[in-house]
């Protein structure tokens, strides 16, 4: 007797479950590679002079009434700390913006530009790999919705789930190369970066955590991709002995 064909349906689930996390995986990355929150903190600027009819404690005062007068005496009663004021800031693979004080909105600039010289060459080779590893995740979302909507051979579908395994490993470990790499270029601007720039306290933003989510769902992706291909594989040999067992016995006791 033939044995019962493959379960189709086990492999459509198991093929849904990894575009589904390789999708995740895709716009994670994406929000994350174009936002600026991958690192947020705070900096410690000195309090400018009050203009005007300005008060309060974002600003020295004068003793004298006429701000304009050079040669007013300016006595900071302030000490330590109170001369100084936090502004926060957050800073990403591209730029680094920071609130302004006594005004609305945010001062941004160039990320690339604030790197120490001797370090612009790792971060550049961070923005490649991130960028390889949106293209090569975009790649294995379209290998495995092709394999989905395309049942005509299972053999042509074993084909294209191996080269989609094989896609998002190569992606996955592109994505921690890059996180790795803007890391160790971040720390190193905190630390030699300009004096106008360096934040008192910072740690980890949304964004770096949503990268290596991102990361994750890859990775959890590429597992469940190659757990098919291989499951696939093991059916098939699985059968093909059934098949040669039953093929045996029909040839050692052929019907009368």
């Amino acid at each position: 007797r033939m044995p019962a064909p493959l379960p189709a349906a086990d492999r459509r689930h198991r093929a849904s479950a990894a575009f589904s996390l390789s999708f995740l995986s895709l716009v994670f990355s994406i929000t994350a590679f174009s936002s600026s929150y991958w690192c947020e903190g705070t900096r410690k600027v000195a309090k400018p002079f009050c203009t005007g009819g300005s008060k309060g404690d974002l600003c020295i005062r004068f003793n004298s009434p006429d701000a304009n007068n050079s040669q007013a005496v300016q006595y900071i009663w302030e000490t330590g700390d109170d001369k100084f004021v936090e502004r926060k800031f957050h800073a990403g693979i591209w730029y680094s913006c920071e609130e302004m004080i006594n005004e609305e909105g945010e001062k941004c600039r160039s990320f690339i530009s604030l790197t120490p010289a001797s370090d612009r060459g790792v971060l550049w080779l961070s923005i490649v790999a991130e960028l390889l590893y949106v293209i090569l995740l975009l790649t294995g979302n379209i290998l495995m919705s092709v394999e989905m909507c395309y049942y005509s051979s299972v053999i042509d579908g074993l084909k294209i789930n191996a080269f989609s395994a094989v896609v998002t490993v190569l992606a996955g470990l592109l994505g921690m190369v890059a996180h790795m790499m803007y890391t160790t270029v971040f720390q190193m601007t905190v630390n030699l970066g300009p004096e106008d720039w360096r934040p008192h306290t910072w740690d980890y933003g949304w964004s770096y955590c949503l990268a290596w989510a991102s990361f994750a769902c890859c990775m959890a992706a590429a597992v469940t991709t190659i757990n098919k291909y291989t499951k696939t594989i093991l059916e098939f040999k699985h059968k093909r002995k059934k098949l040669e067992r039953s093929l045996k016995i029909k040839y050692k006791f052929p019907d009368h």
